[in-house]
């Protein structure tokens, strides 16, 4: 099958189109044949793109970890799935991603693609929609009447999270660009800010929860507009080395959760959460996209697909097209 590798990390990330052999199925694992995947730039640092399992350097990794397909194959002991189904979700860290024509998971990982969703749609689903879940509730303890201030509302993580405290029945307030203050207050936020005009420290007071997407610079300005026991929640990379303990302390990864999955699936197709979807770019654009350089047009993810690639099929191997 083709794939994309990552061949340089640094100075920019360079990703190259190769052959390599298409992934058996092992048992409790499926082939799914991808049709979209969702970039995150940050993979290339992801820990699981420069070490194996075992701790040693790994070249060349394959990224895209969140993606939507449809199911090739199934190994043995897998009855949930079977082939021909659509799915959306992810896959192991530290397996190769799905910047390719199949790649491996398990069900643990995936759930059905929501009918009402393309599948370049359900591929910004899963790590944002699960990140914002679980740092409003699992972490944050949300609750309905609280005022949650939501920092970044209009990116990946963030427009799920303005969905989803809003339809928990909070106070969102919000800080946007100035673009985006409508798009913010389409999704439910109460109030919209724009980040550069409104400096939300003279406008917001007595919050329960701050939820932030952006980093620890913004999180230190936010404890003056917080009640005496309110909680911080940050998904923003580099919170993790901020020097204030209080913000590392408020810093969280998510955690893959199929329960979670399926139950996001439900609201989507319920069209009780809405995706976003910023461009889809092809396989030729992919280096140009981890590295920011694709020109971003509205709030979303940037989605590769259709997967569309020069390599020669190899002999016996079926793509579909």
């Amino acid at each position: 099958m083709k794939a994309l590798r990552l061949v340089q990390s640094s100075p920019q990330p360079l990703l190259v189109e190769e052959a390599m052999p298409r992934p058996k199925p092992a048992a409790g694992e499926v082939l799914v044949r991808v049709h979209a995947v969702a970039v995150t730039p940050t993979e290339v640092q992801w820990y699981g793109t420069s070490r194996a399992k075992d701790g040693t350097p790994r070249a060349g990794a394959v990224l895209g970890h969140e993606f939507s397909g449809e199911i090739v194959e199934c190994g043995v002991g897998v009855t949930e799935f079977a082939a021909g189904q659509e799915v959306f979700g992810m896959n192991d860290w530290l397996a190769e991603g799905a910047l390719a024509e199949c790649c491996v998971t398990t069900p643990e990982l995936i759930a059905r693609k929501p009918e009402r969703l393309s599948h370049e749609q359900a591929a910004t689903v899963p790590i944002s929609a699960l990140t914002a879940w679980q740092g409003l509730f699992d972490r944050g303890g949300l609750q309905r009447g609280e005022r949650v201030l939501i920092h970044g509302g209009a990116g990946a993580v963030g427009l799920f999270a303005v969905q989803l405290a809003h339809a928990h029945g909070a106070h969102v307030i919000t800080t946007v660009s100035a673009n985006d203050t409508d798009f913010a207050r389409s999704l439910g936020a109460d109030q919209a800010l724009d980040y550069r005009g409104t400096p939300f420290e003279t406008c917001v007071r007595d919050i329960d929860l701050v939820f932030d997407t952006v980093g620890p610079k913004i999180v230190q300005r936010s404890w003056q507009v917080m009640k005496p026991r309110a909680r911080v929640v940050t998904v923003a990379v580099e919170s993790k080395s901020a020097e204030d303990d209080r913000v590392r302390g408020a810093f969280f990864i998510f955690e893959q959760n199929k329960t979670q999955l399926e139950h996001m699936a439900g609201l989507l197709q319920a069209g009780k959460l809405q995706p976003a979807l910023d461009a889809v770019v092809s396989v030729s654009a992919a280096t140009e996209a981890y590295r920011g350089a694709v020109p971003r047009r509205r709030p979303g993810k940037l989605v590769i697909s259709p997967i569309e690639w020069s390599i020669p099929q190899a002999s016996g191997v079926n793509t579909g097209r």
